[in-house]
């Protein structure tokens, strides 16, 4: 009899390694058919995704946070209690056996979310769905958006709420709770992101993410868009639109950043206008100055008024607090992911968001 339960839980310890190596073999087969990943990714994953984040919806904390604590600390007390069971009895089998029913959890997350995220970046992209079309450009058409950015930048600035240092003051419910409407306006011209809007959560491990260098991220498993409201608040808004784009199956990091940006440009409030034209108007800067620095110093010394100045120099001044080989590790550990999923450009993708805002900006 207890022959027959070991041999049991041998087979049941295979199966649990098999499956997700299976899942994740048959993932690669079928990833490179356009077909079978939209009708997935739009078909499944995404209405699954959606359901799940209306449904954690009700609680005010990132359940994604909760569920990521309790498996690494639960993975970690697993293998201490292997390593000290397998010292005290002397024996190796039952450390092996709970080594690699440890794998087999990470094997299944690992499986998970291979077809519960990555296939997103094997279906259609944003920029083909919504037939926005992306041309080259003169550096005079990438000075021409900057401007324009820096220009209602500068507008907004004065418009928000400010302390008595100058400081951006906004009320954090306030745009977490605005969030939930800064897609109404670009859905009009691309239905393809309108689905029933679910609101952000703020992350409480939000310094950590900054010292790894993230200012959010998505979680599939539960479909919330988690927001580091640790950084400068002024472009929170901003990283909130981003993430929410990703509940939209924007999976594309350079797509996500711009559909981020024109989401909150384009609504009706002006704390979300104000990050936005701040968040593009960053990654113009980052693009124009290296080819034509005087151009960006002409743009800038027009336009920056003081408010902007302060907000700009505090979001830089914060980053650069926290570079760290630990950020740059992280940053690498990304890059490799991206480029891992079919993004040539890695962790480079969020500038190339730039050629985006210049075929849709420029043409306004």
């Amino acid at each position: 009899m207890e022959t027959k339960v070991k041999r049991k839980i041998h087979w049941g310890l295979a199966a649990a390694l098999f499956l997700p190596i299976l899942l994740i073999g048959l993932f690669y087969l079928l990833s490179p058919l356009p077909r079978v990943m939209d009708w997935w990714v739009f078909g499944v994953m995404a209405p699954v995704e959606q359901f799940l984040g209306r449904m954690w919806s009700i609680f005010p904390f990132s359940v994604a946070e909760v569920l990521v604590v309790l498996v690494l600390t639960g993975s970690v007390a697993w293998l201490v209690r292997a390593i000290v069971l397998a010292v005290r009895r002397r024996e190796l089998s039952p450390l092996l056996r709970r080594l690699l029913a440890l794998a087999a959890v990470w094997l299944w997350v690992l499986a998970a979310l291979f077809w519960f995220w990555n296939a997103a970046y094997q279906a259609s992209s944003f920029t083909r769905r919504s037939g926005l079309e992306v041309a080259p450009y003169s550096v005079e058409a990438l000075a021409a958006v900057t401007e324009y950015f820096a220009q209602n930048a500068a507008r907004l600035s004065s418009q928000v709420d400010r302390d008595s240092e100058g400081r951006f003051a906004v009320p954090r419910d306030y745009y977490f709770h605005k969030g939930t409407q800064v897609y109404e306006g670009l859905i009009q011209e691309f239905p393809c992101l309108d689905i029933p809007p679910v609101r952000a959560k703020p992350l409480l491990f939000s310094r950590l993410q900054s010292i790894l260098g993230f200012t959010g991220v998505y979680f599939p498993f539960t479909g919330e868009a988690n927001v580091n409201v640790d950084c400068p608040a002024c472009l929170i808004p901003e990283t909130i639109a981003h993430e929410m784009a990703h509940q939209r199956m924007v999976a594309s990091e350079l797509e996500a950043n711009f559909v981020g940006i024109a989401a909150c440009v384009t609504c009706g409030d002006t704390v979300f206008q104000y990050s936005g034209y701040l968040a593009g108007l960053i990654q113009l800067c980052n693009a124009l100055y290296p080819v034509a620095p005087d151009l960006w110093d002409e743009i800038a010394g027009r336009w920056f008024t003081l408010e902007l100045a302060t907000d700009w120099n505090e979001n830089n001044a914060y980053w650069a607090a926290l570079e760290s080989p630990i950020e740059d590790a992280a940053g690498q550990a990304y890059d490799a992911f991206l480029k891992g999923n079919g993004q040539e450009l890695g962790m480079r993708s969020y500038g190339a968001c730039v050629d985006l805002l210049v075929s849709y900006f420029g043409r306004k």
